[in-house]
């Protein structure tokens, strides 16, 4: 019976197929029997005599020392380094792995098959946890697309042969993704890693053999959303010597060292869906930042590298309409952020395939929730690392007929090869010695957590996380606040009050209208932290943190800024939220609404010039991933 009811769970494709696994394997063999030309874009700088321009200054540099380097590929390796962010601050190092093993990468013996040149270079990223309840949170989503222009600037300015990108933060692997996707030539992406879970006690040393339940006996860990939380909880606890005791500990003592938030938040959510989608090498999102396997892996890089260069397996080749749908099934057994919606939509633009909030939909109704892992559940990025890795995971989708097995990878094999190997040498997921990952019949919910919403108040849609733990429906009396700062002075001052049934409306917080649609953690946080969670529900144009949880509902269409049905909210209005019809009303009539709408006047945008500016006048809305270069 479990077989039979599995199987019925196998993924029908979602729209146009066009760019199918099996085309792209057999237009990429196609380029396996033509003679290997490695440095194919490179060479239009280094061949010419016309060019001596690009030459001298090429001898100028380190991955240039004879004549005959000139013959060899350039590859770029993009590091989005900043050192005021853990999730970043290790990445120039990780670079210098993954050069030193380009470098050192002697040509396969193939016939044309030459050396490769690697040079680092950097971009900027920006954290959300830093930036988070600050204006600085108006460049988080922004710096997704900017870095996406960097890197393909970068490759496309420099006519760079292929691309290493080290991303860390949050918009880092979309970001870079997007590049990828953009530029279409030879490609890897190593992900920085996760972050250790906290502790009060101190941090602790990487694991070992240890299995998850053992270590939760011995130790309460905590992570970055514990510290956001913490405020909350100081509230609820009266403010007094050892309410602040602890809330001080727990901001000490979060973040042990470098590494994304160890969640199942944004960071990881994305890290995973890269290795779903075959961009990166098996296990690459679940090694720890600071495990021995994330140094070996940028030391794997260079053969990788040369392989993909030799072959010229593209990004296109591997990131088709099934790639995708294996991403989805993934974010949903995962529990993963609602942003995959925004950036997942964002990645197939970047690659010519059109992806939708329906087709998004359409797979969480078919695939469980199963993973126990933060914000909802208890275990961390680390305790994936422990039971095998994200491979082990994806070996038993593929098992159980969840996911397509036959798609391309940088690897230069299928999605099934690799994980075959894994599980070879790993051993499969074992239900009896982990509860990390349930099995599929005993599930934390039986579709998945994120559904995607329409509505009189969303028309255009919205997104929810739901994860059955906060109910299936909501219904409450609207609270309207239009910014950040008055909700948080709200819940201060006790007007948000547990019992009464209350829907916050945080509004003007959109693409447009934040600018750059800011995630409400901190809000999310001080409901959860104040014991508030059953209570509310809150209701964005903005996004909310991959560490949200609660009753979330965010990416609304249209936005405020524009004069979508969010702006004409009045404080006492009923909404009702369902999750399982998957409806978001307002009860109100339309003759209301419509006098509501006449006598709304759009507010000014927030910004005027610079960089936020151009955002404004270039992103689409969330439902078509607020992608900037439609």
């Amino acid at each position: 019976m479990h077989r039979v009811r599995v199987k019925s769970r196998r993924l029908p494709r979602t729209g146009n197929t066009t760019c199918s696994s099996s085309k792209h394997l057999h237009s990429s063999a196609r380029r396996n029997e033509e003679a290997i030309i490695m440095n194919r874009y490179s060479r239009i700088i280094t061949q010419p005599k016309d060019q001596g321009a690009s030459q001298a200054m090429l001898y100028a540099t380190d991955g240039i020392s004879k004549d005959s380097d000139f013959n060899k590929a350039m590859v770029g390796v993009g590091s989005v380094w900043y050192e005021g962010n853990p999730c970043n601050r290790h990445l120039l190092g990780l670079g210098r792995h993954i050069k030193e093993s380009i470098a050192s990468t002697p040509p396969s013996g193939a016939k044309d098959s030459t050396g490769m040149i690697a040079y680092q270079f950097g971009t900027v990223g920006v954290s959300d946890g830093i930036s988070m309840g600050t204006w600085g949170m108006s460049y988080s989503l922004q710096s997704r697309d900017l870095i996406a222009d960097q890197v393909e600037t970068a490759a496309g300015g420099h006519h760079l042969d292929g691309m290493v990108v080290v991303p860390g933060c949050d918009k880092n692997m979309p970001g870079v993704l997007m590049a990828l996707g953009r530029l279409n030539r030879p490609s890897v992406m190593v992900y920085g890693g996760t972050i250790r879970p906290g502790s009060c006690s101190g941090p602790s040393p990487l694991p070992a053999t240890d299995s998850p339940q053992e270590l939760d006996k011995d130790r309460k860990t905590i992570d970055i959303v514990s510290a956001f939380q913490s405020y909350g909880k100081y509230l609820q606890d009266g403010k007094t010597p050892e309410a602040e005791k602890e809330r001080y500990e727990t901001v000490r003592y979060a973040c042990p060292g470098p590494g994304a938030c160890g969640g199942m938040y944004t960071a990881n959510t994305m890290a995973s869906n890269a290795e779903a989608l075959g961009m990166s090498l098996p296990g690459s999102s679940s090694f720890p930042a600071e495990s021995p396997e994330k140094i070996q892996e940028c030391k794997d890089v260079g053969p990788v590298m040369r392989t993909l260069l030799e072959k010229n397996i593209l990004p296109r080749d591997i990131m088709t309409r099934e790639a995708f749908e294996n991403a989805m099934v993934l974010t949903m057994i995962l529990g993963g952020s609602t942003n995959a919606v925004l950036h997942l939509i964002a990645i197939a633009h970047s690659v010519g395939i059109e992806l939708s909030i329906d087709d998004i939909q359409r797979v969480s109704d078919r695939t469980p929730f199963i993973a126990d892992i933060k914000p909802s559940g208890k275990y961390v990025m680390e305790d994936v690392y422990r039971i095998g890795g994200i491979p082990k995971i994806l070996h038993f989708l593929l098992k159980s007929n969840l996911i397509d097995g036959n798609t391309l990878t940088v690897t230069g094999r299928t999605l099934g090869e690799n994980v075959d190997r894994w599980v070879h040498k790993y051993g499969e997921l074992d239900f009896d010695k982990q509860d990390v990952i349930r099995p599929l019949d005993q599930p934390i919910k039986e579709t998945g957590h994120i559904r995607i919403l329409k509505g009189n108040l969303a028309p255009g849609g919205a997104v929810a996380k739901i994860t059955g733990k906060e109910g299936l429906g909501f219904t409450g009396k609207a609270r309207v606040f239009d910014n950040e700062e008055d909700f948080v002075k709200a819940v201060e001052n006790g007007s948000i009050k547990k019992g009464e049934k209350t829907v916050v409306i945080l509004r003007y917080l959109g693409p447009k209208g934040g600018p750059g649609m800011p995630e409400m953690l901190k809000p999310t946080s001080l409901i959860m932290g104040a014991g508030l969670g059953f209570d509310v529900a809150c209701l964005t144009d903005g996004r909310f943190s991959g560490g949200s949880h609660g009753f979330c509902i965010g990416h609304v269409v249209p936005e405020a800024q524009v004069g979508g049905p969010i702006a004409l909210v009045k404080d006492g209005d009923i909404i009702s939220v369902d999750a399982v019809k998957n409806t978001i009303e307002l009860h109100v009539s339309d003759s209301e609404m419509a006098k509501r709408k006449k006598g709304w006047i759009a507010p000014p945008l927030k910004v005027s010039q610079g960089t936020l500016y151009k955002y404004v006048k270039n992103v689409e809305n969330a439902s078509r991933g607020c992608i900037t270069d439609a």
